[in-house]
C-alpha cells in the first residue's frame, strides 16, 4: 500500500483517489483550514463533490440531541462546516464502506490491502473468480496480482505445491469449497509504478503554466533520404523481399470458364 502523509493533505491537493486514505476527522480538519484561504473558499462546492465520492455527507437541518444521536448510531461523525458564505452549520459525514465487490472502483482499489480484498471477496462469493463480472475483475487486477487454482481438497495443501509457494511469496488466499474440490484465489498487491515525466509532458490537473518561450531544439531532417527510397533500390530487392503469395499457372488465369452470371451476383 502506498504510504501517504495524511497531515500534508489539504482540500487543494485532495482528489477522488487519495480521498480514500482519509477519515472523517481529517475532512473536518482540512475544511476548517480551507475556510481561512481566500483562494479556496470560493470552490467549496467543488471540494464537497470530491468528498461525496468517498463519503456520505448530509447537512444536519434539525439540530437536536436526539437527531444527532441517530446519526452517530449510524456511524456518522458530526462537525461544523461552512459550505456557502454565511455561518457554519452542522454536517454529518460517514465514509462509504467497502464491503461488497460492487463497492470496488478504480479510485479506491489501491487503498485497500490484499487481506481486505479477500474479506470482500469472501463476503460476496459462491461461484468463484469467474463468477465476477469482467469489469470487477479488471478493477481488482489493476491493483492486485491474482492467481487461481482448483484442486481436490486433499491435494490443495500438498508440500511444495502452488498453495505453499504463493503463501510464502506473500499472497493472501481465499478458499472456496466446490464439493470435493476447492478453488483457491491468491491475491497480492502490485507495486505502484511511478511514471517518469518528461519536460514536454502536459500536466492533466496542474496549475503550472506551459512555458511557451522555452528553448526547444528541433532536428533538421530536410536533406535526409526518404524512407520510401529504399523501396526502389533494385539492388535491395531480394528473393525474400520480393515474392508472390499466390502460386498459379497460365491455365488458371484463363477467362474462358468464367460464368458472367455468377459475377453479376456480386
Amino acid at each position: 500500500m502506498k504510504e501517504l502523509n495524511i497531515k500534508a493533505l489539504t482540500l487543494k491537493t485532495l482528489n477522488k483517489s487519495n480521498i480514500w486514505d482519509t477519515q472523517e476527522n481529517d475532512i473536518f480538519r482540512m475544511w476548517e483550514a480551507a475556510e481561512k484561504d481566500t483562494d479556496l473558499k470560493d470552490n467549496m462546492r467543488h471540494y464537497m463533490d470530491i468528498i461525496r465520492s468517498a463519503y456520505d455527507a448530509e447537512e444536519v437541518k434539525i439540530d437536536k440531541p436526539e437527531v444527532i444521536k441517530k446519526y452517530e448510531n449510524r456511524g456518522y461523525k458530526i462537525g461544523q462546516l461552512k459550505v456557502d458564505e454565511g455561518t457554519k452549520v452542522k454536517w454529518a459525514i460517514k465514509k462509504h464502506p467497502i464491503s461488497r465487490v460492487t463497492d470496488l472502483t478504480y479510485e479506491n482499489i489501491r487503498h485497500i490491502s490484499a487481506a481486505k480484498l479477500i474479506e470482500v471477496l469472501d463476503r460476496n462469493f459462491g461461484g468463484g473468480w469467474e463468477s465476477l463480472s469482467q469489469s470487477i475483475q479488471d478493477i481488482i487486477q489493476s491493483a492486485f496480482d491474482i492467481s487461481t487454482t482448483t484442486l481436490p481438497k486433499d491435494r490443495l495443501h500438498n508440500p511444495g505445491g502452488m498453495y505453499e509457494k504463493k503463501v510464502n511469496d506473500g499472497f493472501e488466499v481465499l478458499e472456496i469449497a466446490k464439493g470435493t474440490w476447492v478453488e483457491a484465489i491468491f491475491a497480492k498487491e502490485k507495486p505502484v509504478i511511478e511514471r517518469v515525466r518528461s519536460r514536454f509532458d502536459i500536466p492533466d490537473d496542474s496549475d503550472t503554466p506551459i512555458d511557451e518561450d522555452a528553448d526547444v531544439e528541433v532536428e533538421d531532417h530536410y536533406n535526409d533520404p526518404d524512407d520510401d527510397d529504399d523501396l526502389y533500390d533494385e539492388e535491395k530487392l531480394t528473393e525474400e523481399s520480393y515474392r508472390t503469395t499466390i502460386e498459379t499457372s497460365a491455365e488458371d488465369l484463363s477467362l474462358d470458364d468464367v460464368d458472367v452470371a455468377d459475377e453479376d451476383e456480386y
